[in-house]
């Protein structure tokens, strides 16, 4: 009988193509090469603000469900940090792309991505919880990890390269993926199942992220 899968293989499978068409955006390829326009990176960060205030809230919850008080301290951690970036480094950015947009409302597919996670972390189980906010550490330590190499001839965007690549973030995310494949160890095959699904849909939402930045989203109506 094949060996299966752990389960950080088994999610990152269901979200691989998705990262692939995320390396391959305009926007990231904009940040590396320094084209991007600076109003796409204030829309991003704008929206990155309000998303890491909820995103933390789906870590805290998280934190209360998970397995060992480690495990606890840790989420809670993570969510102080979210929020800590929320607060310095993009504040920072703003200052320097200029603060008349900081107060803008939430667009709808930061909107959209953050009840998603809320729902899914509120009344799924750890391991569906765990799935949900794992694309958000994973995939930006891969984007950053990638990114790093080639960094950007744009002081501003090399400063958000360097954040997600460097080697603190890189480990934090090796500890978020040791704890996803000791829980998975015990999960059912359909357990496994749905929170692929999950990886798979918050994956897709990463993607939409940076495209809703890229196009200027605002509200149709």
């Amino acid at each position: 009988m094949a060996e299966q899968l752990r389960f950080s293989e088994q999610l990152w499978a269901a979200g691989e193509g998705v990262y692939r068409e995320i390396l391959a955006h305009p926007f990231l390829q904009g940040l590396t090469d320094g084209t991007l326009p600076h109003t796409a990176f204030r829309h991003f960060v704008v929206q990155d603000s309000h998303y890491l205030r909820d995103y933390a809230r789906a870590l805290a919850v998280c934190g209360a469900k998970a397995p060992t008080e480690e495990d606890v301290r840790a989420f809670v951690e993570d969510a102080a940090g979210a929020l800590t970036a929320e607060q310095g480094m993009h504040a920072d950015f703003l200052d320097l792309l200029g603060p008349e947009e900081a107060s803008a409302e939430v667009l709808p597919t930061t909107r959209a991505y953050t009840s998603y996670l809320l729902a899914t972390v509120y009344g799924g189980s750890f391991a569906e919880g765990l799935a949900a906010v794992l694309p958000c550490y994973w995939i930006y330590a891969r984007v950053g990890a990638e990114l790093l190499a080639k960094s950007s001839p744009d002081p501003l965007f090399a400063r958000w390269i360097a954040a997600y690549g460097d080697e603190e973030f890189q480990g934090v995310v090796r500890r978020v993926l040791e704890l996803t494949d000791r829980i998975g160890a015990a999960l059912s095959a359909a357990e496994r199942r749905r929170a692929a699904e999950h990886f798979a849909l918050t994956s897709r939402y990463e993607w939409m992220f940076w495209d809703a930045a890229w196009r200027g989203e605002r509200w149709p109506v």
